[in-house]
């Protein structure tokens, strides 16, 4: 294992990571970024732009064609066990595995990751709560609304309560007070000294909740760092705007 991530507190690195679809479709293109203890980066790019195919490399969901992905100083292709045991996942789609009731499909996950009862029950009580989900957990997930499995999958999700988060859109389909709290929460997780990578299509959000944002298009990188820095370097501009102009989109098209 690669423990220099772990001693700089790089909890989420990835190394020049490419994917190829098909025989010449480069979808992502020599990605490198970065994620440290206590900090909450955003992924934002226009559909296509790479963020889900990324993602999928972190999570080991896909192979890299080149570069390789470390979570916790774990690499997600040799040390596949060791590397998921130390995130969270959110996929981009909640329909999955609807036969099954809520608190069945928490406890199938938490059962993957072999948390005791005792630590699940009172960690998936207070998400159920914060979420508004309390009453919905014996109910079959296929009666859920899509906002409600999108709720669900997070709680299961975080039951495991990892160092890492990796969400992909995890606000879509969630109503203004699940959306908050899932905002606070994710705050809340930075704050001790963990770390938070989502991908996000609405840009208020990553504006007010990132400590860095990355912004992509066509697989590769457009820009890496604050919004307090990308902002100074475009006067005059909202985030809109400079996003805009970044992926080449004019106004009124």
């Amino acid at each position: 294992m690669d423990n220099t991530s772990i001693q700089d507190n790089t909890l989420i690195q990835a190394e020049n990571l490419s994917m190829i679809y098909g025989s010449d479709h480069k979808a992502v293109d020599d990605m490198s970024f970065s994620s440290k203890a206590g900090e909450i980066v955003g992924f934002a790019g226009p559909n296509g732009a790479g963020k889900t195919t990324v993602i999928k490399m972190l999570t080991g969901i896909l192979r890299p064609v080149t570069g390789r992905a470390l979570i916790a100083g774990h690499d997600i292709v040799k040390e596949p066990l060791a590397a998921k045991q130390s995130f969270a996942y959110v996929a981009d789609n909640p329909d999955v595995l609807l036969q099954l009731t809520g608190l069945e499909y928490i406890n199938f996950v938490a059962d993957i990751y072999k948390i005791p009862a005792e630590d699940r029950a009172p960690r998936v009580k207070d998400l159920a709560a914060r979420f508004g989900m309390s009453d919905a957990l014996e109910t079959p997930m296929r009666e859920y609304s899509h906002g409600m499995r999108q709720k669900l999958m997070v709680i299961a999700a975080l039951t495991h309560n990892p160092p890492a988060w990796i969400l992909d859109e995890p606000m879509t389909g969630l109503d203004p007070s699940a959306a908050y709290e899932l905002k606070q929460m994710m705050r809340e997780h930075a704050a001790k000294g963990n770390c938070v990578l989502f991908s996000t299509h609405v840009l208020e959000v990553a504006e007010k909740l990132c400590d860095h944002i990355i912004i992509m298009n066509g697989g590769h990188s457009l820009y890496q760092g604050t919004v307090e820095d990308l902002s100074a370097a475009h006067p005059g501009q909202d985030l809109e705007e400079i996003f805009l102009d970044m992926i080449s989109y004019k106004k009124g098209e």
